[in-house]
């Protein structure tokens, strides 16, 4: 967008230079201000307030054009992300909006609200484009009359002091009187009489030198305000002819009818609801998509728990068998557990019944570890089985969601 940094520059140079010619004539200057310091005084007030005024229009163009650059990489960002950035854009044009730049901030704020993407009709931006070139203008307009006023100033004192020095000849005149006297006198008399007009004289040609020169420097910024403001609606205008939708009426040729503003209307809002309805189906596509994807993650998991499962049943196959091999042998060593324990087994040796008995002991250690690692093994694959179940009714709910 305009970047106000040049015309800016532009003014600050030409202030900057027409301080060094004032510096350079300050004696000048001074005198011919204290020819009438009121008038004189007055027109300087109106030139340093009409400077400031030309500067602070150049200077209200930044925020308008930050806002707009802004507004403009928020909607593209939404774009190229389809509309998943449409919230910051929003949260954007419900903040604190510009100026000049208002009537389209709430426009496009509309445009947003109903999740649509901004366009306009050829009449609705004409409409917009001379709203702002209007408030333009009309921001222009006080900085134009301190221009006037600064020239109206400077005649006024021209003709004030004009008035002062025709009354001070009259006066000289009627009282000018060479009858019997000596010329000397006369002459001084004269002299003395025809200060009062020179007096009229600088206040004339003062107050026309202080105000045509402040007109010459206010018309200068002006020319650079109007330049920023101009660069400012180009870009404007320019950005806008891009988002502009020709209406169907609008290839006629003479001496046909156009469609009617109704049936106009009509159409735009099929074309938005019809640009609305493309974009719901793409999200619902994308939503398709990455559930599948989710599906597909969840049974290649299932596979892999399944073989799992199946690793885990030979493991319990496995055992089973060794436990059916075991059952046989641990009757055996029962049965002579007993037969140890009664009295008539007393003609073996106390080692060998010290080692059968830890024999026994071992044996029942291993079959209460085995008891519990299969009851272990039955909790983890009830957790699993659990889990698997969570898994899938969260897809399917993910599913069901995506699909509404």
């Amino acid at each position: 967008m305009t970047d106000t940094t040049r015309f800016l520059m532009r003014m600050t140079l030409f202030l900057v230079a027409g301080s060094i010619a004032g510096a350079l004539l300050y004696g000048t200057l001074v005198e011919a201000f204290m020819a009438n310091p009121l008038l004189n005084g007055l027109i300087l007030g109106v030139l340093l307030f009409g400077i400031i005024l030309n500067v602070r229009q150049v200077i209200m163009l930044k925020p308008e054009a930050e806002w707009l650059e802004s507004f403009q990489a928020n909607a593209t960002r939404a774009e190229e992300t389809d509309g998943h950035g449409a919230d910051a854009t929003a949260s954007q044009l419900s903040g604190s909006g510009p100026y000049l730049l208002s009537p389209m901030a709430r426009m496009l704020s509309e445009s947003r609200s109903r999740g649509g993407k901004f366009s306009l009709s050829a009449q609705a931006m004409r409409t917009l484009l001379d709203g702002i070139a209007s408030r333009l203008e009309e921001s222009r307009d006080l900085a134009r009359y301190f221009i006037g006023l600064s020239i109206f100033l400077g005649l006024l004192g021209t003709f004030w002091g004009l008035l002062g020095t025709v009354a001070s000849v009259g006066d000289v005149i009627r009282n000018l009187s060479i009858s019997g006297e000596d010329i000397s006198l006369v002459f001084n008399d004269l002299k003395a009489g025809l200060e009062a007009p020179l007096d009229g004289m600088g206040t004339a040609f003062s107050s026309s030198l202080f105000g045509l020169a402040g007109s010459l420097v206010l018309g200068f910024l002006d020319l650079q305000a109007g330049q920023a403001q101009n660069a400012f609606y180009n870009d404007l205008e320019e950005w806008l002819s891009g988002m502009t939708r020709l209406s169907s009426g609008a290839n006629l040729g003479e001496g046909e009818h156009g469609v009617s503003a109704y049936t106009e209307a009509l159409l735009e809002q099929t074309a938005e609801s019809l640009d609305e309805l493309q974009r719901i189906l793409g999200r619902g596509e994308e939503s398709r998509i990455t559930g599948n994807q989710h599906f597909a993650t969840m049974n290649d998991k299932l596979t892999l728990l399944t073989e799992q499962m199946k690793v885990e049943q030979q493991v319990l196959l496995k055992m089973a068998g060794n436990q059916k091999h075991l059952l046989p042998l641990l009757e055996k060593i029962g049965a002579l557990g007993e037969a140890l324990s009664q009295p008539q087994s007393s003609g073996m040796d106390d080692g060998t019944k010290t080692y059968i008995r830890n024999i026994d002991q071992s044996l029942n250690r291993l079959v209460t570890e085995l008891t519990t690692g299969r009851e272990q093994l039955v909790k983890d694959l009830r957790s699993e089985i659990k889990l698997l179940a969570k898994t899938v009714s969260a897809a399917s709910g993910r599913n069901d969601a995506s699909e509404s």
